[in-house]
């Protein structure tokens, strides 16, 4: 069998944490996990992504793919609330 490497893209979700560091969620795959820097916790999503692929493959699983019209972003909302 021949193997082709494909680049797949995920949309990540990071959040600081409470007690510092990130946590880092893709939706897709279900997977969650943390790193004390965002350069740690992008290295330990993406190797998240590679461990999860990976046992999808060994076990005859398709990989899930995100369409390309999906977006995340913040948006900013004026509101104006009473004074306290």
């Amino acid at each position: 069998m021949r193997k082709v490497k494909r680049l797949l893209r995920y949309t990540a979700i990071f959040e600081e944490a409470p007690e510092g560091g990130y946590v880092v969620r893709i939706p897709t795959l279900g997977c969650v996990t943390e790193g004390e820097t965002f350069e740690e916790a992008k290295a330990m999503a993406q190797d998240a992504i590679r461990c999860y692929c990976a046992s999808l493959l060994k076990h005859g699983e398709p990989i899930p793919e995100e369409g390309p019209s999906e977006v995340i972003s913040t948006l900013s909302v004026p509101i104006t609330v009473p004074s306290r």
